[in-house]
This record gives structure tokens, sequence and C-alpha cells, in this order.
């Protein structure tokens, strides 16, 4: 679905979206299509425009050129602009934004004020239920916890029915193992729901464990879309590489369809000249172990134990950088000590070094 202009059926079309602040070109050409009932990540490093699309879909921003279409309909272009409140879009902030001076129950069904009272109060009631905070529901938010308040954030969004949801970094506020059980929870229910999202994070893990499709972005252009399988083991770029696993980045010569570097040389499909440099991206993960009569010599640097995984840093001579690796191993080595290492040639991504 994505790029294709005018997917019929698409609850969300955009379609060359350029948005300028100063000297700042901070969305250039985006153009992307929504599935019904798809989950899209939109990732990528602080200030890529991440938020300044989102921002511009909800009706809050207007891009200087492109236009939107929601079910197919324009809503936003060079003559015409619906109002955020009359998009159908729903908006779940960082914050919550929830309001401190009504109960859970006014806060869900606040968003409902074209409803009558009592259609208002049966359908807040529906989504609260749906969302399991039934206990809550007389609750002021200063006194909900902040999982509790992502919960009444969520319904509230929900209760319109919106043609689609976006979601700006929404579990980032919660400590980590709170974190990833409410991202589950809230996934599920959108999933359950038939719900049409955008979730923004800067989490490349987060990306790839939720979205149907990851989209990735720099410098306010979409530099690849695909499933998390795809981009995480097809990067197009060394930036893709990077920003989703950090890398060991060694520069090498493109020769006979092979890249020559310090650590060895590895098979490459790059079309370069005869001579031209290359990287050579290898993950962490694939830098292994090895027995004393085999694979390149090092010397440990530093040795981190982060729990499923130990992480060495390890110097190697002709290598500028210390190189990372990460195991599932206890490694009985100290900094300081010699070790010897192959490289997995799965785990390298090679890149032209333009």
């Amino acid at each position: 679905m994505h790029g294709s202009i005018n997917d019929a059926g698409a609850p969300l079309t955009l379609e060359h979206i350029s948005r300028r602040f100063g000297d700042t070109l901070a969305l250039d050409d985006v153009s992307l299509s929504i599935a019904p009932g798809e989950i899209v990540c939109l990732v990528g490093q602080s200030g890529c425009g991440k938020s300044s699309l989102l921002r511009i879909i909800s009706g809050v921003d207007t891009a200087d050129s492109g236009r939107i279409l929601l079910n197919g309909t324009e809503i936003a272009g060079a003559n015409s602009f619906v109002a955020p409140e009359d998009r159908n879009i729903g908006f779940m902030f960082q914050d919550y934004a929830l309001f401190p001076h009504l109960t859970v129950e006014e806060n869900v069904a606040f968003g409902l004020r074209r409803l009558s009272r009592r259609e208002a109060s049966a359908r807040a009631a529906e989504v609260i239920a749906r969302i399991g905070i039934q206990a809550l529901s007389g609750r002021y938010p200063h006194t909900l916890s902040g999982g509790e308040q992502q919960r009444v954030a969520l319904a509230r969004a929900l209760a319109p029915k919106p043609v689609i949801l976006l979601m700006d970094e929404p579990f980032s506020n919660l400590d980590r193992g709170l974190r990833e059980r409410v991202r589950d929870e809230t996934i599920s229910t959108l999933r359950a729901l038939g719900t049409t999202a955008i979730l923004v994070t800067h989490d490349p893990e987060e990306a790839l464990s939720v979205g149907d499709r990851v989209v990735l972005m720099q410098a306010g252009r979409v530099v690849q879309v695909g499933t998390g399988y795809d981009i995480y083991d097809h990067p197009n770029s060394l930036y893709a590489a990077e920003f989703l696993c950090p890398c060991n980045r060694v520069e090498g010569i493109y020769r006979d369809g092979r890249v020559e570097t310090v650590l060895g040389t590895f098979p490459a499909r790059l079309g370069l000249p005869e001579g031209g440099k290359a990287f050579a991206c290898i993950r962490p993960q694939a830098l292994c172990l090895s027995g004393p009569d085999e694979g390149l010599p090092a010397l440990v640097v530093n040795r981190s134990f982060l729990g499923e995984i130990e992480e060495l840093l390890v110097r190697i001579e002709g290598v500028a950088d210390l190189l990372r690796l990460r195991t599932t191993s206890r490694i009985d080595v100290k900094p300081g000590e010699p070790i010897h290492l192959t490289i997995d040639a799965g785990g390298v991504l090679i890149f032209a070094a333009a």
C-alpha cells in the first residue's frame, strides 16, 4: 500500500506532503497510503518529521503543499481544509492531556458532544467496558496511575469511532515493564476493534514489534517502508541499518563483487566501480567467540551484563573504532584479556560509502 496515490478504500492517503519552517524542510514530498485496520509505525531520529506529519494529518498544522484524503474525500489541499474537529480523526497525546476537572467517564464522553447526553453516556460506557476500566469511571485523572491514564486516553480517543487513530509516543511516559504491558494491551484492543492507526515512536524495537508496516523517516523524507522483518533484514541504506540495530561500521574496497576489509572479505551486490569505497555494517550478534587457533585476535576493553544478553567492547588491530559484540552465552572473560572472533557473514550488510 505504500506510496500509492488514491488507493481505493484506503482510510488515509497522503499525497506529496511538504512543510517548511524557515530554512528547515520538516517534511519533503511525503506520500503514503494506510490500509483499513492497519497499524503503521512512524519511526526515525528526533526531528525527522514524524510528529510534524501527525499534526498535519490531524489538522493542527497545515502543509505547504500536497493533499490529504480521508476515506477518499479530500480534507486538506490547495483549495480545501476541514477543521480538526470535523475530520473524525482520533489523537492520543504523549502526556494524555486528560481534563483534570472531569471524571474518567466525563473525559471519555467529552468528544461526543454531537450526540444526545443519553447517547453519549451509553457510548462512553461501551468504550469504558471494552477497555476494561469500569472501576475507574467516577475517578479523576490525578488519582490514576500512568497506565490507568493511558487507558483512559485511549478510551477517549476511540469513543467517537474515528476513521483513524493517531498516537504520538503514547507509551514513552511509562516505566519499561509497564510500558510493554500497556502497549501490548493497547495494540490488542486496536486489532480487536479493527482500528486503523498511526503510531509515532523513536524506539526501533517498538516500531518493529508493533507495526504491520514500519515507515522509517530521515530529514523529512520517507526512506523505507515495509514490515518489521523486511526493513530489519533488508535495510536499503546505512542509515536504516544503523538506526534499526547498532552496527560495527568497517570501511572496505569493492573488488569483483566483494568488499575487502581488514576483518575479511564479504560478498556484495553494489554495482560500484572497481576500487570503490564501501562499508561493511557488522551486526553485534554476527561477531562470535572462537577457539584460540582460529578467527581474528581481539582484546576485551569492556564487558556489560544486560540480563538476557551480554555485550563486549573489543579492539581489533587495524580497526579504528571499538567493535560491539552481543551474545546470549555467558562469557568468562575480563577487560584486558585476549579473545578470538569469527564473523557470521549472514549478519554483515554492505553499503556504498556515498
